[in-house]
């Protein structure tokens, strides 16, 4: 939430230092305003998918669950309304401007790194292996191109060579497909993060999934016959690993070349000074949040069982056929604003 909050806040004073002048009413105060409105969405989205134990035991979140959306939206019209009766004549076309900057930001900034969250509850390892992957590929990348570069990659980026793109993406496979093996040992970087009624305490206690359960692979004939090894043992992580170190090596790095090209747009060497030699926090995580945003995308798409089943009441899941029952009640995330219906009122609808 800080690292969101100071980003967020790096991206608008560019704004804001560009167009003081102008003097636009309520600009900043406004998109502190959307910030508080798009994180109390987000947020409370998190907690009544995670924990609706919890919820369930408090007469006021179960009042802000049911009505979540709808107050999120009259919150958001709130400031839609404001702005409106801010614009000044003179000032239209500007005021849409740093509307419309205000509202990037936050699909940029907020969105992305509420999907770091949302990876993080799905296991310690899906958030430290993908931020580990770009730091690495950040340091190799430089390494390979301080001893070896010689060929100059994007104008955008003048320092940045083929050969430390190269190197640093090989050096990352390496290194995510070990940081995976050691990661995979471990419960606590492996398990999800529940909320325990009984304790009345986050738990990261589970059965492992199949992904971090060693299993034992046949190799191709090709590699049978030249390294005399007909199996190997990996974790299926290990090979999930991999893409994602492909990712963050070879796309990622455009995350940077983005943030680059936005600098040089307005004539600045950082986002701001909060980390002395390195600029601001923005300059950071410009690669970690476009990596979030694929490792969010990998888990929904290859990684995590139907969501659907998740929506619908303990008693109503044998009508989807999800079998997850176990995992559900488990969990303890049935959600408690959808009533209980009986099962045959459904069925003959």
């Amino acid at each position: 939430m800080t690292v969101q909050i100071k980003c967020f806040q790096e991206i608008i004073t560019i704004g804001y230092r560009v167009y003081h002048s102008y003097e636009l009413p309520w600009f900043r105060t406004l998109s502190w305003y959307f910030l508080i409105c798009v994180n109390y969405f987000f947020y409370g989205e998190t907690v009544a998918d995670y924990f609706g134990a919890l919820v369930q035991r408090e007469e006021p979140l179960q009042f802000l669950a049911r009505y979540h959306r709808f107050i999120s939206f009259a919150l958001y019209l709130a400031g839609f309304c404001m702005f409106v009766l801010s614009l000044v004549k003179k000032h239209y076309r500007l005021q849409f401007y740093m509307f419309a900057w205000t509202h990037v930001t936050l699909l940029i900034v907020v969105t992305q790194s509420h999907l770091v969250i949302q990876n993080l509850f799905e296991g310690m390892i899906w958030f430290i292996v993908p931020i580990s992957i770009v730091i690495c590929n950040d340091i190799m990348a430089y390494l390979f191109g301080f001893f070896f570069g010689r060929t100059p990659l994007i104008k955008l980026s003048p320092k940045k060579t083929w050969e430390g793109f190269i190197g640093g993406f090989f050096a990352t496979v390496v290194f995510g497909f070990i940081l995976a093996y050691l990661l995979s040992q471990f419960q606590y970087f492996v398990c999800p993060v529940g909320f325990n009624s009984e304790t009345n305490g986050f738990t990261v206690e589970c059965e492992p999934s199949d992904i971090f359960v060693m299993q034992e692979y046949t190799l191709p004939a090709v590699v049978q016959n030249t390294l005399r090894w007909k199996t190997v043992n990996l974790y299926p992580f290990q090979i999930h690993s991999v893409f994602l170190s492909s990712f963050g090596s070879l796309i990622g790095p455009f995350g940077g070349f983005f943030a680059s090209g936005f600098k040089r747009a307005f004539k600045i060497k950082d986002f701001a000074n909060t980390i002395p030699g390195h600029g601001g926090i923005m300059d950071r995580f410009d690669c970690q949040y476009l990596m979030a945003t694929f490792t969010h995308v990998y888990i929904a798409s290859f990684i995590r069982n139907q969501k659907m089943c998740h929506h619908f009441p303990y008693s109503h899941l044998h009508f989807f056929g999800c079998g997850i029952k176990e995992h559900v009640s488990k969990k303890s995330q049935q959600p408690y604003w959808i009533p209980n219906k009986d099962i045959n009122s459904i069925t003959s609808v």
